[in-house]
């Protein structure tokens, strides 16, 4: 059984590329793959995938769709300095577990 990577990134969330073909560009991230340690982030690292017609796709030809990237070539856009940032976890009075922007100290969602 392979580790589930410790992700601190959700599906939602603004991240920004910081390495790569599409470095500086920002996207919402459609999906996270812990045991890969890969996101899907919405209109970047696109590809063309070449499909034969079938049920699902009753067209066939090149179709362009996202592929995933690594986590580490990704940082969470912060939505009140909008910069980079990293996040961390804190407790809340209540018991309740939080992230928080790492550059502004504001909890996030």
């Amino acid at each position: 059984m392979e580790a589930l990577q410790k992700v601190r990134i959700r599906k939602g969330d603004t991240v920004v590329v910081i390495a790569g073909r599409d470095r500086g560009k920002s996207g919402k991230v459609l999906s996270v793959d812990r045991t890969a340690g890969r996101v899907v982030v919405e209109k970047l690292n696109m590809i063309k995938r070449h499909t034969k017609p079938n049920q699902k796709v009753k067209q066939g030809g090149i179709l362009e769709r996202e592929a995933p990237l690594a986590i580490s070539n990704v940082m969470f856009l912060c939505p009140v300095t909008q910069k980079p940032t990293r996040l961390g976890v804190r407790v809340q009075a209540d018991g309740k577990r939080v992230r928080f922007s790492k550059k502004s100290k504001d909890t996030v969602e």
